[in-house]
């Protein structure tokens, strides 16, 4: 579906919770992005349940990384744990907890498990307003997201007071610049002078990494990801079903 549909949470009748199209990334390129993406930055949630498919974490992450970067208080859902667990696979939450900064909650929403346990940590971090422990995902140490790394925070300081006029959160206005996102960059109303400079600084860095600004970004995403995923996820044996 592309809509949202909306609702109080059971036995949490002051506690309203959208439901939005899934999707794998915050670029508005489908109606189901742009729904969601419009929902988060325009009506501001308290929250956010991310659901994620735990025989499948990898491909799920880069979603999670985007939202991350938004500032938003979240819960990492890790849905069908119970089919790890059963084809001999692990995850270890806790683990996968410090490595993101945001409490992970396993689930498996076709039995109802965990599912009390979700709904309490998720009204903690919006009642507490408990953000996201990191949103850099740059590892300064190597060479190619180290000009990455550079880039973005030269990004953040050039368009930091656009992107608060326009309501934008910083982290994510900047790696959306990095991707030339128009509705961002069209929302932070740069003059002529600040996009020249823009341009200018994505250009050095793509002249560092050998990379142009979409695999650059992209690399730091999925090379965060693969570290996170060979520290906490024991790969089990894949099912009949999941084949």
């Amino acid at each position: 579906t592309v809509d949202r549909k909306d609702g109080v949470i059971r036995s949490h009748s002051n506690a309203v919770i959208t439901d939005l199209p899934g999707i794998y990334s915050m670029s508005p390129y489908t109606g189901e992005e742009v729904v969601t993406r419009q929902f988060i930055l325009e009506q501001k949630p308290c929250g956010i349940i991310n659901i994620v498919d735990a025989t499948n974490i990898q491909r799920n992450l880069y979603l999670t990384m985007q939202l991350m970067e938004m500032g938003i208080p979240m819960v990492l859902a890790l849905n069908m744990m119970d089919e790890v667990l059963s084809n001999g696979g692990t995850i270890q939450v806790n683990r996968l907890e410090e490595m993101l900064g945001i409490p992970v909650v396993p689930i498996s929403a076709a039995k109802n498990e965990g599912i009390e346990e979700l709904v309490h940590h998720a009204i903690h971090v919006a009642k507490f307003k408990e953000r996201p422990g990191r949103q850099d995902f740059c590892d300064a140490d190597g060479d190619d997201n180290g000009a990455l790394h550079r880039c973005i925070h030269s990004i953040e300081h050039l368009i930091e007071s656009h992107a608060y006029a326009a309501g934008l959160p910083l982290r994510f206005a900047a790696t959306k610049v990095v991707e030339d996102d128009e509705l961002v960059l069209k929302a932070l109303n740069l003059s002529q002078d600040e996009s020249h400079a823009l341009e200018h600084i994505i250009s050095q860095m793509e002249q560092s990494c050998g990379k142009d600004r979409h695999a650059a970004l992209a690399d730091m995403r999925f090379s965060f990801i693969d570290k996170v995923c060979s520290a906490t996820v024991v790969k089990p044996h894949e099912s009949k079903e999941h084949a």
